[in-house]
């Protein structure tokens, strides 16, 4: 008799055994993609093998409405959402159809994972949708939860962002120092939108690059270093960095001469905070607690800045998995108000408040900022802004994935600012 193997024993099938796990926890449970994957991918030993596994399941999450319906337009009878055979055919083909790998190798990576189930329908309806010519449109097709939600508030851009999610974002860098901005511009092989900032094509392994182990830079989105950049320098000022891990933000303020205190619940992502202040070398007052327990001190600060908690749908072009899962935005927008209240609280007279979300949703945004009333608004300027983003009429920053689509696009992000 021939020796059978258990689907993990057989090359390959174990990075397409993740991938099947990580969307399973995107789709079923409602998990977010960087949370489910560490547990997911440390089961698998090579690192590139990991990066498969990941962009396997991002791809598949992508393009998802739009593999489905090549799948049920091979199928006499539809598959359930949520039967193992169809997660494994999204799973096929994206592989063969977003990361060009031979149908072979697919096949022979992606039927193993059907072990008892119906590979003989997997197969061919791989088979059938390869021989058909058939393809994947120009856009992913929006879910349509955020497609309803972005036509409402975003009726001349919905086409835009949409394209813009097609391919995975370039890696944008926070320079230490914006002054050395050309050097390492021309020592990394980017290219620069702002002082400060360098952008490298996609697929740039991160810690092999010149100036990590120096902590000359820090991975952060053009979009995500606009709230810091809007306080200015600070000349040894106090400012209070809410909401502050994984760090991008608090890193940012201190490298512009502000005495930080930065404070996140999450332990683990506290711990990723001090990590990147001591390969910096930059200094910050870090406190893990509750924004809403924690007891300031008597003296108020001089600005701060809350990076809320959101819907992040704003990240989308980098995690596909936020279009997938369900969204409390109820219990969100009244946590976004507290942590307003909270911040305006802390702040001395004089003193600045930004606020900035991640997020796509006018709600989290734009009426957010429109509820604060007690404070005087600062309307932000073009020249805080990356060239080709102006300010709103209301002088607030609001950026979405289809802007700057030419120099690779920015994150969808909002961000006010008022005094006190």
């Amino acid at each position: 008799m021939a020796q059978s193997h258990a689907p993990q024993d057989i090359p390959g099938v174990p990075a397409r055994l993740a991938a099947l796990r990580l969307i399973d926890a995107v789709l079923r449970r409602g998990d977010p993609l960087d949370q489910a994957a560490p547990p997911v991918l440390r089961a698998i030993e090579r690192g590139d093998d990991r990066a498969l596994a990941l962009a396997i399941a991002q791809e598949a999450l992508r393009w998802l409405a739009d593999l489905d319906a090549l799948i049920d337009g091979t199928t006499r009878l539809a598959l359930p959402s949520d039967a193992k055979a169809r997660s494994v055919l999204r799973l096929m083909l994206a592989q063969a159809l977003r990361l060009g790998l031979p149908p072979h190798a697919v096949i022979a990576t992606g039927l193993p994972l059907l072990t008892g189930g119906p590979r003989r329908l997997a197969h061919g309806v791989f088979s059938a949708v390869l021989k058909s010519g058939a393809g994947l449109p120009a856009s992913p097709t929006l879910p349509v939860r955020a497609l309803e939600r972005w036509t409402a508030a975003w009726p001349d851009r919905i086409e835009t962002i949409a394209a813009a999610l097609a391919l995975p974002p370039p890696l944008d860098l926070t320079l230490r120092n914006p002054a050395e901005t050309a050097l390492w511009t021309e020592r990394l092989g980017g290219t620069s939108l702002m002082p400060g900032h360098i952008r490298l094509a996609r697929g740039s392994a991160v810690e092999a690059l010149a100036g990590y182990g120096d902590g000359a830079w820090w991975v952060q989105d053009l979009a995500a270093s606009i709230p810091a950049r809007l306080l200015g320098p600070g000349a040894g000022r106090r400012v209070l960095d809410l909401c502050a891990a994984p760090g991008g933000k608090t890193l940012q303020l201190a490298a512009m001469g502000w005495q930080v205190t930065a404070i996140d619940k999450s332990a683990r992502r506290v711990e990723r905070l001090t990590e990147n202040l001591l390969r910096t070398g930059l200094e910050a007052t870090v406190i893990t607690a509750d924004v809403m327990q924690w007891r300031p001190p008597e003296a108020l600060f001089d600005a701060v800045l809350v990076d809320a908690p959101c819907s992040a749908t704003g990240t989308c072009r980098r995690h596909p998995d936020v279009l997938h899962r369900p969204i409390a935005f109820a219990e969100l927008e009244s946590l976004q108000r507290d942590l307003l209240e909270r911040a305006a609280g802390a702040i001395r007279q004089g003193g600045r408040l930004v606020y900035a979300v991640c997020s796509l949703e006018p709600q989290e945004g734009e009426a957010q900022a429109a509820w604060v009333k007690a404070l005087a608004r600062v309307p932000i300027t073009v020249e805080q802004l990356p060239p080709g983003i102006a300010p709103t009429a209301e002088g607030w920053f609001r950026s979405d994935p289809g802007m700057l689509a030419e120099q690779g696009g920015i994150d969808g992000f909002f961000a006010a600012m008022w005094e006190k």
